[in-house]
């Protein structure tokens, strides 16, 4: 799709682009449906590394990547072994290592986020952060990623430094939902469970953490009632924890139908554990 088809299907999509009175964050709009992109399922197995030199040996249908970090030529050493790739993104906190940090303004951002040096949250109203954003998926676009996660997704739900409504969030991820499938991208929900029924029709899995920890598995049942997968992360504390954690963890698992990985908080591969091996 060309930059001007761009920018004409933004119009069409959300009521008010950037320039154009505001980003436009309807939570009533209808889902984007008609397309061509990636659509996994239920049973999809998948690997998540966002720091570090990925490693590209996992026998999985889908890696889930930095944006940023990843070079093009790694997506496509995944697509020549028949994977698919989402990259991540955050879409609701500025990052102060980002190429594109200096993009946001100070009115953009609000309060640091727990326990994540350098990440402030971002006001999701704004045009300026919508358009930043969109070109992030731009970008996805360019780099061949067959997907997108956009994380930070439930901002209304924590002390932002904006008072922001669960309308204003699922106006939001919902024209992040369908900006990202015009482009023929499939998207994932990040967190934001209590949202997950008003949402599953826009996005095309969840992609949830802790979700057995913090006995939230039940909130994602639309995904797959859906026929969509609940790609989920665990996060014991180290390898022998996660080994310790395995037989309880993939029990919970395999009762809720969630696609979980024992992980390094990192998400550096110095350990992957699986529940489907």
């Amino acid at each position: 799709m060309e930059r001007w088809q761009r920018i004409v299907l933004i119009g069409w999509l959300g009521g008010g682009g950037v320039g154009c009175g505001g980003p436009g964050l309807d939570p009533n709009v209808p889902p984007v449906t008609e397309g061509e992109w990636y659509r996994p399922v239920v049973e999809t197995t998948w690997q998540w590394q966002l720091t570090g030199t990925p490693n590209t040996s996992y026998d999985v249908e889908l890696y889930d990547l930095d944006l940023f970090e990843t070079d093009e030529a790694v997506i496509a050493t995944l697509h020549e072994q028949g994977r698919r790739v989402l990259c991540y993104f955050s879409a609701g906190s500025s990052e102060d290592w980002r190429p594109d940090y200096d993009r946001f303004t100070g009115a953009d951002k609000g309060y640091k986020l727990d326990g994540w040096a350098g990440e402030r949250w971002l006001d999701i109203r704004s045009e300026n952060v919508l358009a930043v954003m969109l070109e992030r998926l731009d970008v996805a676009v360019d780099k061949g990623c067959d997907g997108v996660e956009p994380d930070n997704m439930e901002a209304y739900n924590e002390r932002s430094g904006f008072r922001l409504t669960a309308d204003d969030q699922l106006g939001w991820n919902k024209r992040i939902a369908n900006e990202a499938r015009s482009r023929g991208l499939a998207v994932a929900l990040k967190n934001d469970g209590s949202q997950a029924t008003e949402l599953v029709d826009y996005f095309d899995l969840s992609l949830n953490e802790q979700c057995h920890e913090y006995d939230e598995c039940e909130q994602l049942v639309p995904f797959t009632d859906a026929g969509k997968p609940i790609l989920n992360a665990e996060y014991p504390g180290s390898e022998s924890a996660s080994e310790a954690a395995r037989e309880r963890l993939c029990a919970e698992a395999d009762e809720a139908s969630t696609r979980t990985l024992l992980l390094p908080l990192d998400l550096d591969d110095a350990f992957r554990v699986s529940c489907d091996e």
